[in-house]
């Protein structure tokens, strides 16, 4: 079976008329020349090279060969430059699929960077529940997925980036004889679990992640609403009817404009991990490669930078200095 070697090798002997220049020209041995082509014929059935006064020339079969050695020759070479030139400057659609919350968070930044960096990428962004996210990556309708949790199956890669805090939270007023803790201080699980709850149904997310809490408390929740959207949630909360769960950084301008009270849950405190998902059964192109990273880099800055609160980066902070090692106080002589 011919390879683009012995193809190179070919044309290389035909141009320079003789195996000697080929072999000079190429830094191959001669011999070595010989043995390609020698194989070539043989695959072939049919002599592809003649001796003549004026050197080595094709014969009728070169010919072919040698014309269609050049055609190959050229489409390698406009490969291996495109394919260069795609590296270094990647081109192409790239399909990212994230939860809402974190979309409102990550979206601008995440496009206005690869705009700025690598303004041959498309990247377009769907929302929608971590579930679906998670469906649409194992029917390849996004090449890349922002988590809330980790996708523990076969063909898909996950790297854990960060905590997000989950927070109580209720309206200004109280609503009826309730008992809660005075602003600043923690409430516990099982009490949050007695309030009236406004929660999302059963399915979301963020809901199997409360209930897998209360089982593991042996309580139950006593939730009085079921409604998906975090807007509509803090709506009721707002107007009195409920209280709810949400992640700190979803409460935090209601908070900050004194239409909410918040609370950190303790006993157990409640977090959940956010997680970048990727292909792990097929190669990732340039575009999909690049964008990823542009994620991580963008999430991990968010977090750094205050601008997503209540998130903390898991593990070591890759751009913190390394810790000063301590210095032993300097010994002292026996007097």
């Amino acid at each position: 079976m011919m390879d683009i070697r012995q193809l190179r090798y070919f044309v290389a002997i035909v141009e320079q008329g003789s195996f000697s220049r080929a072999a000079s020209f190429l830094r191959v041995a001669q011999p070595a020349l010989s043995l390609h082509v020698r194989n070539v014929e043989a695959d072939l059935g049919t002599p592809l090279l003649i001796r003549t006064p004026r050197g080595v020339e094709p014969t009728e079969a070169g010919a072919i060969l040698l014309r269609h050695a050049r055609i190959i020759m050229d489409q390698f070479t406009v490969a291996e430059e495109e394919i260069r030139g795609h590296h270094d400057d990647p081109a192409g659609e790239v399909r990212l699929g994230v939860p809402g919350t974190i979309g409102q968070i990550l979206a601008v930044p995440l496009i206005t960077a690869v705009r700025l960096r690598y303004p041959k990428i498309k990247l377009r962004i769907a929302e929608a529940m971590s579930g679906f996210i998670l469906e649409w990556m194992r029917e390849e309708r996004v090449d890349l997925a922002v988590l809330y949790g980790q996708a523990d199956e076969h063909g898909i890669h996950t790297e854990r980036l960060l905590e997000e805090d989950l927070r109580f939270f209720g309206p200004v007023r109280k609503i009826g004889e309730e008992i809660v803790p005075a602003p600043g201080g923690a409430i516990s699980f099982a009490q949050v679990a007695q309030m009236p709850l406004i929660l999302p149904g059963k399915g979301h997310g963020l809901r199997d992640l409360l209930n897998r809490h209360a089982e593991m408390m042996q309580v139950d929740l006593n939730t009085i609403i079921d409604v998906d959207s975090y807007g509509n949630i803090k709506s009721l909360v707002t107007e009195g009817l409920g209280y709810s769960i949400l992640p700190e950084n979803a409460i935090a301008a209601e908070v900050a404009q004194g239409r909410l009270r918040r609370w950190p849950i303790e006993s157990p405190a409640i977090s959940r991990s956010i997680h970048l998902a990727s292909s792990a059964s097929r190669p990732l192109t340039n575009a999909v490669s690049v964008v990823l990273g542009l994620a991580r880099e963008t999430l991990l800055d968010l977090t750094r930078q205050g601008h997503w609160i209540g998130a903390r980066i898991v593990g070591p902070d890759p751009e913190s200095p390394p810790a000063e090692e301590p210095q032993c106080p300097p010994s002292r002589k026996a007097m």
